[in-house]
């Protein structure tokens, strides 16, 4: 019975053993858990961290939109001066005695509204007068006249006004004057002979130069000490310090300065989506009030043409 007794007693104390084992891993394992705001506190750091790196993200997405952007207006740009150089140096006198042929001209189109833009970083009374001329280049090749022109068209979209080529052939032996017919189809029913070049252009100015390098503003140009008589030419008023020109006869520039200001794609689009039809005209509708303060989205460009069939007769 001694034997039976212990051996019961053995069994009692292994199990007692045992449930004190159970309770002090129990014990443990409640304190180490993680209490609810250690788990709220983790679950706020991590949406902060998925918020920034959207905002990385985001920001890095539009920085490559706008670098896209970008690189398709320069694109443009240049495509846009190069063929207009093209068109420049092929210029060439009409020789009529009549002045009825316009050999070159760029004048503002009357009735014109300027966009002007205040600079960015500037004063108050720094600002942008983005001024748009017409231009028409007269050339001949062979037994072809051949008129281009360059204009801005007119449309109730406004300052979102697209860049259109005017081109269009004669050939010399036509009756009458061939060459002033082909001006005057650009001045007055040029739509049916356009291509489109390009959208968002606020500028279009034409700058030609005389021989002696000076810039051809009237009759009489002094430059290096020395007069020049530009002959054949008509100036017209001057509009928003632009001077503008039609020149006759064998009076060409000895060279242009062409400069264009196309607007950034984003910017565009932005505009095109804002009403303009409110009773207040341009400049104080929205897409123009937008477009003042993009004076930083407006990409300028500039290049300086010489004229190779210059004749300096016309000039003595």
């Amino acid at each position: 019975m001694k034997r039976s007794s212990d051996k019961w007693q053995v069994t009692g104390d292994k199990m007692a053993a045992m449930r004190e084992s159970r309770s002090c891993h129990v014990s443990r394992v409640t304190c180490h858990a993680f209490t609810l705001i250690e788990v709220m506190v983790v679950m706020t750091l991590l949406s902060l961290i998925v918020l920034v790196l959207m905002a990385v993200f985001n920001s890095t997405q539009a920085a490559f939109r706008a670098g896209v952007t970008q690189a398709g207006v320069l694109e443009s740009g240049r495509a846009t001066m190069d063929l207009m150089a093209s068109d420049l140096k092929q210029m060439s006198p009409s020789m009529d005695s009549s002045n009825g042929a316009v050999n070159f001209t760029a004048v503002v189109p009357s009735g014109y509204v300027p966009l002007v833009q205040p600079l960015v970083a500037s004063g108050p009374s720094q600002s942008r007068t983005n001024v748009q001329e017409t231009i028409f280049i007269l050339s001949r090749q062979n037994q072809t006249w051949t008129g281009v022109g360059y204009v801005i068209a007119n449309s109730p979209q406004g300052d979102l006004d697209s860049l259109y080529r005017f081109t269009m052939t004669t050939n010399v032996q036509v009756a009458g004057d061939p060459a002033a017919t082909l001006f005057n189809i650009f001045r007055t029913t040029p739509s049916a002979n356009m291509s489109h070049l390009m959208d968002g252009v606020v500028s279009l100015t034409v700058r030609a130069y005389d021989i002696n390098g000076g810039l051809m503003a009237s009759n009489t140009v002094f430059s290096g000490g020395q007069a020049t008589a530009n002959r054949n030419v008509y100036y017209p008023p001057s509009t928003l310090g632009q001077t503008g020109f039609y020149m006759f006869s064998n009076t060409l520039p000895a060279s242009v300065e062409i400069e264009l200001g196309a607007l950034e794609d984003r910017i565009l689009q932005r505009a095109g989506s804002l009403p303009n039809n409110l009773p207040a005209p341009p400049p104080n509708d929205q897409q123009t009030m937008y477009l003042q303060g993009q004076a930083g989205a407006v990409h300028i460009f500039r290049q300086r043409v010489s004229i190779p069939n210059v004749d300096p007769s016309a000039y003595q």
